[in-house]
């Protein structure tokens, strides 16, 4: 059996037949929806996809593309921003995350702000170079800030392993990883979101498997499609959804079979459970707290919690966005970029005031870089 090569991931998958093609057949069949359909994407990649390539441009009036809050950055609350900014101002401290979580503005600033005053605030492209930075570093505190959905907490997972492994006692968690199914099912309890089906994102799947869209098929009774994100892959799960629809079905669909099966990656499952369980509740930006949303550390691995280690001086009051971002509505699939008032004039990816400008898989961010205003 040949070995599966990264062209084999994308070769193909961008070739402007095919894609009109499909739009050609999303149009044949849309014709007999007996409703407008709206499709939410729930992950900013896709997002970022479909305005790379004017996917949207491509639909027949009866379809719309609504964008979900599967960006990490954008969901991130301005209290877990103050927390790393509290972090970042302690004597010999040095944190460490992700590039996008530096920009994102807590209630009195950035990381970077924390950065320009003084503060040692690194971010690394991968988390395992912390552990580079931890043993450069044995006299000074070394805290890991963790974002991410499903995708990326096996990396963290495999982190925290490699630190008890080595031995390393300098390094601590901030652990801010967050869900995608406890996500989905607060905008489904929504009545006032008329999502009809959705595209899951097949890098999660990839870890967790398509299973965890099943409840939504079952007992929400939405189709879902799990996408690749290249342009032909979003065409395609799309006239897969509209097939469900037309179909009267509400099953998960693999459209990204290249990678995802319905299991999903068992020895990544196992290591995330034997360090890390479910919070009983986490707050996402814009949406709320949301039962089990978020994870952290299991109890027996608290002395590497840097929420536990230091909860006697980490904020804990909840903060607003500013009063004109829109971030919370578009998060939720209720409103687009393009109708926030501060869209590419106030806000923009140099001056954000919101975090869907700040993230590379930001929607804000995405109409802005590919020039949609109106």
């Amino acid at each position: 059996m040949a070995s599966l090569e990264l062209k084999d991931l994308y070769d193909g998958y961008r070739d402007s037949k095919t894609i009109k093609l499909l739009s050609n057949q999303i149009a044949k069949e849309a014709s007999s929806l007996s409703k407008d359909l709206k499709i939410m994407e729930v992950c900013g990649g896709h997002t970022h996809a479909i305005m790379k390539y004017g996917l949207n441009q491509l639909l027949p009036k009866n379809i719309k593309f609504i964008h979900g809050p599967g960006c990490p950055v954008c969901v991130m609350p301005k209290n877990r921003i103050d927390h790393a900014i509290t972090l970042a101002n302690m004597k010999d401290t040095i944190i460490v995350t992700l590039g996008d979580m530096i920009k994102v503005l807590g209630s009195e600033g950035t990381l970077q702000d924390a950065r320009s005053k003084g503060a040692d605030v690194r971010f690394v492209y991968s988390p395992m170079d912390t552990v580079k930075i931890a043993n450069e570093n044995t006299d000074k505190t070394v805290i890991y800030i963790a974002i991410g959905f499903e995708t990326t907490t096996p990396m963290i997972s495999a982190l925290i392993q490699a630190t008890i492994n080595k031995g390393i006692k300098n390094l601590f968690f901030h652990i801010n990883h967050v869900l995608v199914p406890p996500a989905m099912r607060v905008l489904l309890d929504d009545e006032t979101n008329n999502i009809d089906a959705f595209i899951g994102p097949s890098h999660v799947s990839v870890i967790s498997g398509s299973k965890i869209y099943d409840e939504f098929a079952d007992i929400y009774k939405k189709p879902v499609v799990v996408s690749g994100f290249e342009p032909v892959d979003v065409m395609e799960s799309v006239l897969m959804l509209v097939k469900q629809i037309n179909e009267s079905r509400s099953e998960v669909e693999i459209q990204y079979s290249r990678c995802v099966n319905h299991e999903g990656n068992t020895t990544a499952q196992r290591l995330n459970d034997k360090y890390l369980e479910p919070r009983e509740s986490f707050e996402f930006r814009g949406l709320g707290e949301i039962p089990k949303g978020g994870l952290k550390l299991k109890d027996e691995f608290a002395f590497l919690d840097a929420e536990v280690i230091y909860k006697d001086i980490l904020p804990h009051n909840t903060c607003q966005d500013h009063k004109l971002c829109l971030c919370g509505e578009i998060l939720k699939g209720k409103a687009l970029p393009n109708e926030c008032k501060l869209f590419g004039k106030a806000c923009t990816p140099t001056t954000p005031v919101g975090s869907c400008m700040v993230s590379s898989e930001g929607a804000c961010a995405a109409y802005y870089k590919y020039g949609i205003s109106n």
